[in-house]
């Protein structure tokens, strides 16, 4: 490591916003090349990973431990950054492919028992008018409880206190089909 880059860690550890600077200009755009092969070339999500790297960077600042040079400091830190997206976005598509698989099955169940689905169609019809819109919302157009407050110009507290009363008239309407409800209840809330 040279002097320079000696001096330049030591300032930063010290939070030196024009050492912080210096060293974001002189490697952002090599850094962002380098993500890219990550990315498949999207060099938003390149740029998106050099950005969080050094954010991560600016707040770790205090327990900096670099010990050959910075430049290899930074590829780590994005090579690091990239393989923990990579495997986030694997674990993701393996989860959606499982509940795809699951929403199959629960759709072939219903689809062989009409009663059934008579039976989840008038249960939703005898909730409250606007107990059903929540229990829509957020389970047939997965919005978030936040997102369904400001649709329906309620609090969440409300919004949850709908839900909790749609559950549980639902629960009680359906009771011989409780695992399968619970079934298409859970999946549908992710």
């Amino acid at each position: 490591m040279t002097q320079s880059e000696i001096q330049q860690i030591a300032a930063l550890r010290e939070g030196d916003e024009q050492a912080f600077d210096a060293l974001f200009r002189t490697w952002y755009e090599p850094l962002v090349r380098f993500a890219c092969s990550f990315t498949e070339g999207d060099a938003d999500e390149a740029e998106e990973l050099v950005q969080e790297t050094f954010a991560k960077l600016w707040i770790q600042r205090d327990g900096l431990d670099v010990k050959y040079s910075i430049k290899a400091y930074l590829y780590r830190m994005v090579n690091n950054a990239a393989l923990n997206r990579l495997r986030a976005q694997r674990v993701h598509s393996r989860y959606t492919e499982h509940q795809t698989r699951q929403m199959e099955h629960v759709h072939e169940t219903l689809s062989d028992d009409p009663d059934l689905g008579r039976r989840i169609a008038t249960a939703l019809e005898s909730l409250p008018n606007q107990s059903r819109q929540v229990f829509e919302l957020s389970r047939f157009e997965s919005l978030k409880y936040r997102e369904i407050a400001e649709h329906l110009g309620i609090s969440i507290k409300t919004v949850e206190t709908h839900m909790g009363k749609a559950l549980r008239l639902l629960r009680q309407e359906l009771a011989a089909y409780l695992s399968l409800v619970l079934t298409l209840i859970k999946l549908s809330s992710f």
